[in-house]
């Protein structure tokens, strides 16, 4: 009977934290503002930087009419993804992980504001 309660309350705090690392769409529009200065994830349109609308499960390096880096084009040349994975290790240093690109951003060090940030990327239309 303690093993089944014990297993039980493990399940229970399992799955809260789980749910925890999912991120906050409103937070990470506050924490996009860093990017906006050279993108949009709520237009199909290209600034400095490509629209990141539609990024996360898209291929690198893959948005129409947008000049990539040759670093940023030989990065997605293997198919990768911009999946959730693949955007928190680019994230936190683009020039380290895609050596040559042109992305000048410092990167994000919170695993909270990554959190946040691919929160409101998935759904930038839930934000304000």
């Amino acid at each position: 009977m303690k093993l089944r309660c014990l297993a039980a309350a493990a399940a229970v705090l399992l799955s809260a934290s789980a749910a925890l690392a999912d991120g906050d769409a409103v937070a990470g529009a506050a924490v996009f503002k860093k990017c906006a200065v050279c993108h949009t994830a709520t237009a199909h349109e290209n600034h400095v930087g490509p629209s990141l609308m539609g990024v996360v499960g898209r291929p690198v390096a893959s948005v129409p009419d947008y000049n990539y880096s040759p670093a940023m084009k030989a990065f997605g040349a293997g198919g990768k993804v911009w999946d959730e994975a693949l955007l928190r290790k680019y994230l936190p240093s683009p020039q380290f992980l895609v050596k040559g690109t042109k992305m000048t951003f410092p990167g994000l060090k919170s695993d909270k504001d990554l959190d946040n940030l691919i929160a409101y990327l998935k759904s930038p239309a839930v934000a304000p």
